[in-house]
């Protein structure tokens, strides 16, 4: 790591510091001041919910910040401060669309993308500019803004590729967070939260089949479980005050997956940890980008994460990453690509970002042991890319039936128990089994921390254009 980001590393570590010592927000305090159970919630000034018209003018407002690049990338050595009066216009008219989509839309979610934004375009996420120190190729530094547009637009050419598609899948994920943010409390079933989101996002994306849909399995991780928790039927827990509870919604227009996780307390116990793994992966959005090494963004990740400490019942609690989690890169109908981003220090992980791809910056902190095991009965599941055999050749007949409903429904995009429920399969565990053991389905348990842990988490989805870095996932909540 240069010195550079440990500069920056230490400086948020302090910042965070600082922040945990001087504020302290009750449960009753924040559902009073936002629509939602949020801990510390950060407003990010409006990148939320816009029409296309607003939408439109956010393109223009980062042709100026893609101009800005191009400066940099020539030697300037500063950037503007303060946008033109017109972008200040388009910024407040963009404001009011936001609000003014949030306002149409219904509670619970019920109206499609395609009514609120009748033009078809969608928000812009949050823009923020590389660290053109860690470009490679010197000619990028001689490529001007107009010339890393046109890349950018022969780019969305390639099927699947318009930026569009995401930004659908973005805007879906945050109508659909506003009302779950609001809507869950303790008492409710996680069956019957699981089912509030999932039935919104379908609603909302107006799921078609591959076309668009539901990304993959809502995750519901209670309090030493980090990830991969969604009931099956049957499931009886109820959410109880005290809990910590981790929801990683994932949406897909295309195959393009937009996949962002929060963490929601109702006590203010733990609202520390929720602060400190948010700022995290805040770090690790800002250190990611063109030819970012991935060892490099894990140990920014790690200097923050691991700086901070919070007192339960006069006990000091430190906390640590969770070593064997990591954030990775997304490809069509795929949420797991080749690469992951770690979220500890591997000074030996030379591997880099590149242009074009699209990453979920996840962190996940935890006042365990900082390291997560299978437990529990396994919920998710997904077919593996490029899987051995064919259904001709599998000896179980209810793996057969079952490998066609998930080609079919699926494809490569995680599943749920609970989803083939939905489809009307029966008695389809021995199938489904089979198909793990012979490695054409992947399973992912439960992973969990040692009994008496917390975990948070909070994750955004970033794109990274020839001219910036666009955090699609970004809203007001996170």
């Amino acid at each position: 790591m240069s010195a550079t980001q440990v500069h920056v590393a230490n400086g948020a570590a302090k910042e965070l510091t600082d922040l945990l010592a001087t504020s302290k927000i009750s449960p009753s305090e924040s559902r009073e001041a936002a629509p939602a159970p949020t801990n510390g919630q950060v407003n990010r000034n409006g990148h939320d919910h816009t029409n296309g018209d607003a939408a439109a003018d956010d393109d223009d407002d980062d042709d100026e910040g893609e101009a800005d690049v191009a400066a940099a990338s020539t030697g300037a050595k500063k950037k503007k401060k303060n946008k033109s009066g017109a972008a200040k216009k388009k910024a407040k008219a963009a404001a009011a669309a936001r609000a003014s989509a949030a306002q149409n839309q219904s509670e619970p979610p019920r109206i499609g993308l395609t009514t609120l934004f009748p033009n078809g375009q969608y928000p812009v996420g949050e823009i923020q500019q590389y660290d053109t120190s860690k470009f490679l190729d010197e000619n990028r530094a001689r490529t001007t803004a107009e010339e890393l547009r046109e890349r950018e637009r022969i780019q969305q050419e390639e099927e699947g590729c318009d930026y569009n598609l995401i930004r659908r899948a973005a805007e879906t994920h945050r109508q659909v967070r506003a009302y779950a943010r609001k809507a869950i409390q303790p008492g409710m079933s996680m069956t019957d939260i699981a089912n509030l989101i999932e039935d919104g996002t379908r609603a909302v994306v107006e799921a078609n089949g591959f076309d668009s849909g539901i990304g993959f399995p809502t995750g519901l991780s209670l309090n030493e479980c980090a990830a991969h928790f969604t009931p099956n039927a049957g499931d009886k827990r109820i959410l109880q005050k005290s809990d910590v509870l981790k929801v990683d919604i994932g949406v897909h227009v295309a195959g393009r997956i937009c996949d962002s996780a929060f963490t929601l307390t109702w006590e203010d116990t733990h609202n520390p940890l929720l602060e400190i793994v948010r700022e995290a992966t805040n770090t690790g959005v800002r250190e990611s980008g063109i030819d970012a090494r991935l060892g490099e963004i894990g140990a920014a990740i790690q200097e923050v994460m691991e700086s901070g400490s919070y007192e339960v019942n006069g006990e000091m609690l430190n906390v640590k990453c969770v070593r064997n989690l990591q954030g990775h890169n997304i490809e069509r109908y795929s949420i797991h690509g080749g690469k992951s981003v770690p979220i500890v220090a591997q000074p030996d992980l030379k591997t880099r970002m590149e242009e074009g791809e699209y990453f979920a910056i996840e962190t996940f902190g935890t006042t365990g042991r900082g390291y997560v095991q299978d437990q529990g009965d396994c919920s998710h599941y997904a077919k593996r890319k490029n899987a051995p055999g064919s259904a001709a050749s599998l000896r179980v007949q209810s793996a057969r039936t079952l490998l066609y409903t998930i080609n079919k429904n699926f494809g490569t995009l995680p599943f749920c128990r609970r989803y083939l429920d939905r489809l009307g399969e029966k008695a389809y565990l021995l199938g489904l089994k089979h198909l793990v053991d012979q490695g054409i389905v992947q399973d992912y348990p439960p992973l969990c921390d040692v009994p008496g842990s917390m975990t948070a988490q909070f994750e955004h989805t970033i794109l990274l254009r020839p001219t910036c870095k666009e955090v699609v996932s970004r809203g007001d909540d996170y």
